[in-house]
């Protein structure tokens, strides 16, 4: 092993610890809990240290960044999730190469990957971004405009809707975190009740290297976790 793969694997160790403590505390089973490593921050013997240590779940926010590694990665057992924004012009190669995109944040967005699914008779998994802290520098369905998107979704044959991803405010600390976290969780619950076939909001996919804990807290399925995996390096 050399000195980079252990200082990833005792990172994730430490990780994994915490992620059990937040389950704990949430009363939840850290068994539930999926750690998606990204990868944007390391080159590709990084990455492969990541899936050799046993995270199979990998995220990157560029798409070419993520064509890139999945070629050159292809003898890994890596399931390739895209975190990032996502433009219309880069869906097609996406979606070949992704298990989940998290990061589709409008209707033309979601016209143009159902679009490219009919093409490539390929049904893609998607979770809907929403911009809960309202800032305007980052993507996202407005929180009043997820029922629409819906609506529209169900008009769909080759998108599969698994749940939501949001990031927090930059400002305000844990709280903020936690509040922002609360109502994406309270989104999902109401409008759980009734939905399409082609929609499952059971993914929460909140959180990242600073505020996990707080999204575990509040019901993340999964979280982001990046600076976090490579300290050290």
């Amino acid at each position: 092993m050399t000195e980079e793969q252990r200082t990833i694997a005792n990172n994730i160790s430490r990780i994994r610890e915490r992620i059990s403590d937040a389950a704990s505390k949430a009363g939840r089973s850290a068994e539930n809990i999926c750690m998606i490593a990204v990868s944007k921050y390391v080159e590709v013997p990084a990455t492969r240290a990541v899936a050799l240590a046993g995270i199979k779940d990998i995220g990157e926010s560029r798409p070419q960044n993520l064509w890139e590694k999945a070629a050159q990665l292809s003898d890994a057992t890596i399931r390739w999730h895209l975190v990032g924004h996502l433009q219309r012009n880069k869906v097609a190669k996406t979606i070949s190469e992704s298990h989940l995109i998290h990061s589709v944040d409008s209707e033309r967005l979601l016209d143009e990957i159902d679009q490219e699914g009919m093409k490539q008779k390929r049904i893609t998994n998607i979770l809907l971004e929403i911009n809960i802290s309202e800032d305007e520098n980052k993507h996202g369905f407005s929180a009043n405009a997820v029922p629409n998107a819906i609506e529209h979704i169900s008009t769909l044959r080759h998108i599969r809707v698994k749940g939501l991803m949001a990031m927090s405010s930059r400002q305000g600390g844990c709280d903020v975190a936690r509040k922002n976290f609360s109502a994406v969780r309270e989104i999902r619950d109401r409008l759980s009740g009734s939905l399409p076939d082609n929609v499952l909001l059971d993914e929460l996919s909140l959180g990242m290297s600073g505020d996990f804990e707080d999204a575990i807290l509040e019901g993340a399925t999964m979280i982001r976790v990046g600076k976090a995996l490579f300290t050290g390096l």
